[in-house]
């Protein structure tokens, strides 16, 4: 079972460290800017265009690899906002309980109970500002519950630890209690929020953009679907406009499941076997 486990941590890491290469070197990885027009409109796949051309005549293959940049960004700085949500929260709760824990748990339960994409957009139709910042914030305001549920309960378990005892009577202060006593021993646990967190940032952003949401003026994966659709990509016989950017989501989304699937089995000892 171990080495299936490293199997699936090595498979998500190396699919991550595929689309960052991409991402930092995509000048020398795209034959064409994705800007330019190459060609004629719809063209249909060849060598020199591997995924055909859009409705104005640009590379999609290039757009691919461009788009790897901002879909990639967006996903990881909303898996960390949503993280560092989730602990701040999660972990303020568990620990002081009482009267804050109800507040903040009934907070919790507020945002676990409104569906997550109907929530992003309500929320991202209100904001008049388009781009990535808005999405990973609407993002992030909006999904961080689950991982915080989660959080709260580990630290209700570990607050009444006795090493946790010792360093309240030795007259600690909550926080350095919280993030240096507490925080650490549930390393796998925040591990393993943070890659759902970009999973669900991954395909947040896709569905955002995909609805107009975004700024479709920048080349993501999601803008690609956005304006594929728009174009009547499929009835154009463009099927590489539609498949390649939504195999691209699927396989990074895929990586970060794997990722999270592993970090389970590290610290799960049931379902390694033992």
């Amino acid at each position: 079972m171990l080495k299936r486990l490293n199997k699936k941590a090595i498979v998500g890491l190396s699919i991550i460290l595929f689309f960052v290469i991409v991402a930092v070197f995509a000048p020398f990885f795209a034959p064409y800017d994705p800007n330019d027009f190459v060609g004629s409109p719809y063209s249909q796949p060849t060598s020199k265009h591997p995924l055909g051309l859009d409705r104005m005549g640009r590379d999609i293959l290039s757009q691919l690899i461009y788009g790897t940049r901002l879909s990639l960004i967006v996903g990881l700085s909303t898996g960390v906002l949503m993280t560092g949500i989730s602990i701040l929260i999660g972990m303020t709760a568990g620990y002081f309980g009482g009267l804050v824990d109800r507040i903040l748990s009934t907070i919790i339960d507020v945002f676990m109970v409104i569906p997550g994409l109907p929530l992003m957009i309500v929320i991202a139709s209100y904001i008049r500002i388009r781009g990535v910042v808005p999405i990973i914030l609407v993002i992030a305001f909006t999904s961080w519950a689950p991982g915080a549920r989660v959080i709260r309960s580990q630290t209700l378990t570990m607050r009444s630890r006795e090493f946790i005892l010792a360093s309240k009577i030795t007259g600690e202060k909550s926080g350095r209690i919280i993030f240096s006593e507490i925080m650490p021993n549930m390393f796998s646990l925040i591990s393993s929020n943070f890659f759902m967190a970009c999973l669900t940032a991954i395909v947040g952003e896709a569905s955002l953009e995909f609805l107009g949401f975004g700024d479709v003026s920048s080349i993501t994966w999601g803008t690609m679907l956005y304006w594929a659709q728009n174009s009547s990509a499929l009835l154009n016989n463009s099927w590489g406009w539609v498949l390649a950017p939504g195999v691209a989501i699927a396989t990074l989304g895929a990586s970060f499941a794997l990722l999270n699937f592993s970090v389970d089995e590290i610290t799960n000892p049931r379902l390694r076997g033992v």
